[in-house]
């Protein structure tokens, strides 16, 4: 269970479920810690995520917007 964590900072949607720790990149980074046997095989993409939660504040903090490729998601299909 997650839950609000007051920062006292304006920031970006996306950035704000980041720092509660609710982004599609924690999720999974949580998915493989918790499922037994999938850290090993899926370490790499757990690198990823942690990279790209990197990457999306860090551009947060330079730009003042959230990523393209958060802005511009859609839903596929």
């Amino acid at each position: 269970m997650r839950g609000y964590k007051e920062r006292g900072t304006t920031t970006t949607p996306f950035d704000m479920v980041m720092l509660n720790d609710l982004d599609r990149y924690h999720l999974v980074i949580d998915v493989i810690d918790r499922v037994p046997g999938l850290g090993a095989t899926a370490a790499a993409l757990r690198q990823d995520m942690i990279d790209a939660r990197l990457h999306a504040r860090n551009w947060t903090r330079e730009h003042g917007t959230d990523t393209p490729e958060i802005t511009h998601w859609t839903w596929p299909g």
